[in-house]
């Protein structure tokens, strides 16, 4: 069998389908909202990574210090044979977790909406892993998978803290698909940034050089791109801020001044009073006992917890019952 195999689960047109259909349900409520994936065309994504090596964003160095030291740990706690990673992008942290798994890993299972990461990390990993298989899923693990038939037991992961990019009802629903997708033995690992004080919270997300506010304002580029649409981001303000009844950041963008935007491809036009805003992201911060209840919920056991040593993000194993 080869070393790489991807099946793909998304028609062709569904990535445009689903712009479409987001953009008309979410400029057409009140309040307003879009949600973060749409930061990501390749723009988006080369400005996520700068954002991931800026001073004030730490939950990516916090994530791969607590990966590089405690990996060798949840390889021998799990001794799974299939890696499951929802999301993976371009599988960067993940090295860390499939070199201490090697070599009794016996597949590893990247699933992300973009057949190009995919196969530009499958590349990458397997140029220096020759033993290892790769079997990709291009498909969004929001709606729900079906995985390869590969072998147990099974640890799916769920990196980076994008865990908070779901509102708690997307949560729930998103935790009961990884439990239905695991049997008893298996095993999750799941990234979450933690609660914090609010000046360190909101400077991760509106940082000096203002590149967040260039990422947050990506997702009007791709909106005019795709769907012909002549909003501009100059007439918006970039904008985060920290809930802490809901214990969330969220990021808006807020109109400067009354305006219209027109979208011809959904024939719509958008009034926007001054000073409105629409929220682009809501980036949930966690704690300990919460991530305990939610996945107990979904019928995981949270076995273990790690942090960095500044205890500002956290790993959690857990296992399915």
């Amino acid at each position: 069998m080869s070393a790489f195999q991807l099946t793909r689960t998304l028609a062709p047109d569904a990535a445009a389908a689903d712009l479409r259909a987001d953009v008309l349900h979410g400029l057409t409520r009140t309040p307003k909202e879009l949600p973060p994936k749409w930061f990501y065309d390749a723009r988006g994504s080369e400005l996520f990574d700068e954002i991931t090596r800026l001073p004030e964003y730490y939950p990516t160095r916090a994530e791969r210090e607590i990966l590089v030291a405690r990996a060798p740990g949840i390889a021998a706690a799990t001794g799974v044979r299939t890696l499951v990673e929802l999301g993976s992008g371009s599988s960067e942290k993940t090295r860390f977790l499939i070199d201490a798994l090697l070599p009794g890993l016996a597949a590893y299972v990247p699933v992300d909406v973009s057949e190009s990461a995919l196969t530009g990390a499958a590349e990458a990993l397997l140029a220096d892993r020759p033993g290892l298989r790769v079997h990709a899923l291009v498909a969004d693990f929001t709606r729900g998978i079906e995985l390869p038939d590969t072998p147990g037991p099974r640890l799916v992961a769920f990196l980076g803290g994008t865990i908070g990019n779901l509102l708690p009802r997307e949560r729930r629903s998103f935790l009961a698909s990884v439990r239905a997708m695991t049997a008893p033995g298996d095993a999750f690992l799941l990234g979450t940034d933690l609660v914090k004080d609010e000046a360190t919270l909101v400077a991760a997300y509106d940082d000096a050089a203002g590149v967040t506010a260039e990422f947050n304002k990506n997702v009007l580029a791709v909106i005019d791109r795709e769907l012909d649409a002549d909003a501009d981001p100059g007439d918006f303000d970039h904008v985060a801020r920290w809930d802490p009844e809901r214990e969330w950041i969220e990021m808006r963008l807020r109109a400067r001044h009354a305006l219209t935007v027109k979208i011809p491809a959904l024939d719509l036009v958008v009034p926007f009073a001054a000073g409105e805003e629409v929220r682009t992201e809501v980036s949930a911060k966690f704690r300990q006992e919460g991530v305990r209840a939610e996945l107990a919920d979904a019928g995981f056991e949270l076995v273990r917890w790690w942090t960095d040593e500044e205890g500002r993000f956290a790993l959690s194993l857990a296992t399915a019952r």
